[in-house]
């Protein structure tokens, strides 16, 4: 069952990404994003993946590794944006 949560939540909380991924790809608007706070979020994605590898997780690992990526991808249109 524990399994069953940790899926749902790592589905939930990496498709809440995908949406602002694309639009920054799409537009590449991304005057709205703050550059501090997703170079903090990303690199704390980047830490609970590599707890996630440490625990062996495999719902922790999935999840943060695909945020890992649509995150660092709107890190690096701002940063190109300056």
């Amino acid at each position: 069952m524990e399994n069953l949560v940790g899926y749902c939540a790592a589905i939930l909380t990496t498709t809440a990404f995908i949406p602002q991924a694309w639009k920054s790809w799409k537009t590449r608007d991304l005057s709205g994003i703050s550059l501090p706070m997703y170079a903090l979020f990303t690199m704390g994605v980047a830490l609970w993946l590599a707890y996630g590898i440490e625990i062996s997780s495999i719902p922790v690992i999935a999840a943060n590794g695909i945020t890992l990526l649509l995150a660092s991808v709107v890190l690096f249109l701002k940063i190109s944006a300056r």
